[in-house]
């Protein structure tokens, strides 16, 4: 049910290699790490502006832009013709694909991010996996841990299945839209082709082809009194 492939197309990153052996996709965050440890050759190749700051276990693949105000502390692994825009703060074990913005004052710890995917603003992406395409509104944010610190479970319609991990963000599906100032709560399953609209707070699985939305408030509108 929860397959890497049946989430994300593997095609779609360089860095397919990290789902081996994988049966549920959040098992691929516990690898980043290591794939990182013994994969990464560090290099710069991209076009820097300004003075971001950049660690020395960091790869920068040719043709993407690192802005002044950036920050990255390696390791991570940031690939081909992306943007890293001002305000980005990349931490470690990051492993980002080609294509990708990254954008102003958004965090990024322990995730992988397929090509093309956008987190352009505010956000807050940890201990997570976004597919090609997969896009986050301004303030969306992907909540990785508990209020009570205990280990995350993924909640089906039918079951809660155990992940082991304390630190869970979300999957998100190919081409997924998370609208503005959303929250995911940890463990969170966002199925392809998927909308979430703005405003929204999520908890569980949401299959491929949905969109989710809160119900209206109901606005009330009232006389005001005279001032006279």
């Amino acid at each position: 049910m929860f397959a890497p492939d049946t989430l994300l197309d593997l095609d779609r990153t360089e860095h397919s290699v990290i789902f081996e052996n994988v049966t549920h996709a959040w098992e691929a965050l516990a690898k980043i790490s290591t794939y990182l440890q013994f994969r990464l050759k560090p290099g710069i190749y991209g076009k820097l502006i300004g003075k971001p700051f950049i660690s020395g276990a960091v790869y920068i693949g040719r043709g993407t832009i690192i802005e002044h105000g950036a920050m990255i502390k390696g390791p991570a692994w940031i690939g081909e013709g992306c943007e890293i825009r001002n305000g980005a703060y990349i931490r470690e074990n990051v492993v980002v694909g080609d294509g990708v913005v990254l954008g102003n004052s958004s965090e990024f710890k322990n995730c992988l991010i397929f090509d093309e995917a956008q987190i352009p603003h505010f956000n807050y992406v940890g201990d997570s996996i976004l597919g090609y395409k997969a896009h986050l509104g301004a303030g969306a944010i992907l909540s990785n841990v508990r209020l009570d610190h205990a280990p995350i479970p993924v909640a089906t319609s039918e079951e809660s299945i155990d992940t082991g991990l304390k630190k869970f963000g979300a999957i998100i599906g190919d081409r997924a839209e998370i609208g503005c100032n959303s929250v995911l709560t940890p463990g969170s399953i966002i199925g392809r082709d998927t909308i979430i609209y703005p405003g929204t707070s999520w908890r569980g699985v949401l299959p491929s082809n949905s969109i989710a939305k809160m119900d209206p408030q109901t606005l009330k509108i009232i006389p005001r009194q005279s001032r006279d």
